[in-house]
């Protein structure tokens, strides 16, 4: 017991708890969005929701728990009834909080929601909710993780399909599974490496368990690795992918933008050098997000006010996801290879994917087939496709083309394993997989910075999922090896 009380001390040092501020007043807010609505909902959570619902209602007894129920509700200050709506009564834990939480159910008319509200705001020990305290309760009564609180923010956010599949895997907890079955990985791996620097020289604790550990540790940073390395499709679907169109001036770049976006949200002009900065718009394509940019014509601009919007329009391409070039179809070589030739001597060489357009095809005459053969060719070329802003035709070859660029750089928020969507999960990732890495070369040195490289590795899974702490580690240490008895 001594080992075990010497133990936690020791590991209270390097298990910070990220979320420990007490709390225990009622809290309230309309939890349903804001804005003129059919429906509102005004949730309060806390020890004294109870006695909210039953003061607004005039009723002593709250409805059966998770039971809508029809009620007049009433300011308890003047008597005077507020609307008659729905309410229910949740208490905890088997609430969204974890606490005993009231919704009240009422009319969404600007008058009814904030009545209701200042009678809530007159209750002893009620107050409003902060931005995000719900959830916020939820993380520390254990209802959710850090991963899946985000997720939550990002389902709410969701304005394509993919980014509800998404948003909605990581609100179930896939993403914060995965951690965690890292984090136990990890925790034993710390707890047998502990158990024998300990222990070995008592022969509790047999000498396999260090080759043991030693081949966790390399697994486990396999895995992580790779899951790093997944080309940021969750990043890329949760906040769009960003495309770029480029190209010389007065080939249609604005003309494209207002197609694919079926409003004029550029001005399109015949002159040459019209547009001087970056428009954006956000698309849905295929349902998938994409956020799309029009762009200064790329050439060697005299104007200074130009020059800076084609600074502006490098800039832009150095960031981008995908880039549309856009070439004018009649003053193009129709051979592959010259079509190539222009691409390249318009574009630097890039490894970010690239879609060709060829405006203007309605002004073809005699190149058109040609033209078209060469689009399908593809290899040397990126995929094309012929299209006239003018008439429309191509639009559906290009939406297309952009949809499979979409779902390769996304890939299917459904299938395998979970994708990373915060570069906060990346960042503590790449932390744990280099204290892994450095756990080979200080395991041959000294085992007790070896199993330091552990805990910071484990402590950096559970700043993703919020879940730090030592007291797993002992429970395995006694567990596995009977230590103590």
């Amino acid at each position: 017991m001594a080992l075990r009380r010497a133990l936690s001390v020791a590991g209270r040092r390097w298990a910070q708890p990220l979320c420990s501020a007490p709390w225990g007043d009622t809290v309230f807010a309309v939890s349903s969005g804001h804005g003129r609505c059919g429906v509102a909902v005004i949730r309060a959570s806390g020890p004294g929701s109870r006695g909210a619902l039953q003061t607004l209602t005039g009723h002593p007894q709250p409805p059966p728990p998770r039971v809508l129920a029809l009620r007049r509700i009433r300011d308890p200050a003047t008597g005077e009834t507020l609307d008659r709506g729905l309410v229910v009564w949740f208490p905890g834990p088997q609430s969204f909080t974890g606490e005993d939480c009231a919704e009240l159910h009422v009319h969404g008319g600007p008058a009814v929601v904030s009545g209701v509200l200042r009678a809530l705001g007159r209750l002893p020990g009620l107050r409003p909710a902060e931005p995000g305290e719900f959830t916020r309760r939820a993380f520390r009564r254990g209802k959710l993780d850090l991963t899946a609180a985000e997720g939550l923010g990002d389902l709410i956010r969701a304005e394509t399909e993919a980014q509800r599949r998404q948003a909605l895997r990581q609100t179930e907890g896939e993403l914060g599974r995965l951690y965690q079955c890292w984090s136990e990985t990890l925790t034993r791996a710390l707890a047998h490496l502990e158990a024998y620097i300990d222990f070995s020289e008592d022969d509790n604790v047999e000498e396999e368990v260090l080759s043991q550990v030693d081949a966790t540790v390399r697994a486990l940073e396999r895995e992580i690795g790779a899951h790093l390395r997944d080309g940021r499709r969750g990043e890329l679907l949760r906040g769009g992918v960003r495309a770029v169109i480029a190209g010389p001036p007065n080939v249609g770049k604005s003309s494209l933008l207002n197609l694919l976006c079926q409003r004029p949200a550029a001005i399109v002009s015949p002159v040459a050098g019209t547009t001087r900065d970056v428009v954006e718009v956000a698309l849905n394509v295929g349902g998938y997000p994409l956020v799309l940019s029009d762009t200064a014509g790329l050439r060697d601009a005299t104007d200074p006010v130009e020059r800076e919007g084609v600074s502006r329009a490098r800039d832009r391409l150095q960031q981008a996801d995908l880039v549309l070039a856009v070439l004018d179809a009649t003053a193009v070589p129709t051979e592959p290879a010259g079509l190539g030739a222009a691409l390249g001597s318009l574009l630097p060489p890039t490894a970010t994917p690239c879609i060709l357009v060829l405006n203007k095809a309605d002004l073809l005459r005699g190149d058109g087939a040609a033209l078209r053969d060469a689009c399908a060719r593809g290899d040397p070329l990126p995929p094309a496709a012929l299209l006239s802003c003018e008439t429309g035709e191509g639009l559906g070859r290009l939406l297309e083309l952009l949809a499979r660029q979409l779902v390769r750089l996304c890939g299917d928020p459904l299938a395998g394993s979970p994708s990373l969507t915060q570069s906060r999960h990346s960042l503590h990732l790449g932390d744990c997989a280099a204290a892994l890495a450095r756990y080979g070369r200080d395991r041959r040195r000294d085992l007790g910075l070896a199993a330091e490289r552990l805990r910071v590795a484990r402590r950096h899974l559970g700043r993703i999922t919020g879940h730090v702490g030592a007291d797993d580690v002992l429970d395995i240490i006694f567990r596995d090896f009977c230590v103590g008895k």
